[in-house]
């Protein structure tokens, strides 16, 4: 069994756990790609999961209302255990990366964290993944149960299969969570999440200001209805947060177009979004290292340019 741990919010399945279907089925190790749904009031989530997964396993349990890292690696290590996964993929979400390594302690297993591509070696699962900046692609394996988790963007989605799997309910003996969340505050925007837009407005420093930012590249981003995306010299000035951060330290996003507006094409940053399947740049530096990548390209001033795209939507 290949277990996948299901992302969810809002009560719609993630973008990241189709993903994460994509990297179980190209790993090419054996058994069913099972999806595991924990939270509470999942059933459109298990419904959506169902159309993608051989199987799908819920554990639907008011001590899941609330995501914590102790008792989701329990739940996460209880199912690979009982199931004999072979391979257990999680989410390279913050949540994910921080409850991982506690189901490789569990199951005392390998941990491959932030893999890129999958397939199997062997009896070893082989993972690729970025270091030193994003500068190097490194190859790890190991063998036996493996514990991954998988960089988001690096897959493309998986497609809906020919029938839904089948669900289970599961019964899991979940610890007495040591740490009570007593509060959640959510920043609410009316933009699509930066890693579910199809179109991703980005912006760089050679956008000129903040308020050249919120001119330009949220304005054209409202016009066409895309997400939002900066690079870490933006976040880094201030001028973003950094959830609009792009790039080997920030988001990986893999978007059917992404315009980039006064970004030069550091390698830090296309790590983050060189697979979107169109790149539009606007730059005034003709040997900006962003038009050697990108699909489109117009040399020219973007507060000159952007205003005319903007009013050309518009219309």
């Amino acid at each position: 069994m290949i277990l996948i741990v299901a992302e969810h919010a809002g009560g719609k399945l993630a973008k990241s756990t189709l993903e994460m279907v994509t990297a179980a089925r190209e790993s090419g190790r054996e058994g069913p790609v099972t999806l595991l749904v924990l939270g509470q009031g999942t059933a459109e989530v298990a419904n959506a999961a169902a159309a993608v997964a051989d199987q799908v396993l819920v554990a639907d349990l008011p001590q899941l209302a609330t995501y914590n890292a102790e008792v989701w690696a329990a739940a996460a290590a209880q199912i690979a255990q009982e199931g004999e996964a072979n391979t257990v993929i999680i989410g390279g979400s913050r949540s994910g990366r921080e409850y991982a390594p506690r189901v490789a302690v569990k199951l005392d297993a390998p941990y491959l964290e932030d893999a890129t591509s999958l397939r199997s070696n062997g009896a070893a699962l082989q993972a690729q993944r970025y270091t030193y900046l994003a500068r190097v692609t490194e190859t790890v394996e190991a063998d036996g149960t493996v514990v991954v988790t998988v960089k988001p963007g690096s897959f493309a989605p998986a497609a809906p299969a020919a029938a839904p799997g089948e669900q289970y309910d599961v019964e899991l003996n979940l610890p007495a969570p040591r740490m009570e969340i007593t509060g959640k505050s959510v920043e609410k925007s009316s933009r699509v999440a930066l890693t579910e837009a199809d179109v991703i407005v980005s912006g760089g420093r050679g956008v000129g200001s903040p308020e050249n930012f919120s001119a330009y590249v949220e304005g054209l981003a409202d016009a066409i209805g895309a997400g939002v995306g900066a690079t870490r010299a933006v976040v880094d000035a201030g001028w973003r947060p950094y959830a609009e951060q792009v790039g080997q330290t920030g988001k990986t996003v893999q978007p059917k177009a992404y315009i980039a507006l006064g970004v030069s094409g550091a390698v830090q940053h296309l790590s983050g979004m060189g697979k979107s399947k169109n790149i539009i740049a606007i730059n005034k530096d003709p040997e900006a290292p962003i038009f050697k990548v990108a699909d489109y390209g117009i040399v020219g001033d973007v507060s000159q340019i952007v205003p005319a795209l903007i009013a050309a939507t518009k219309q």
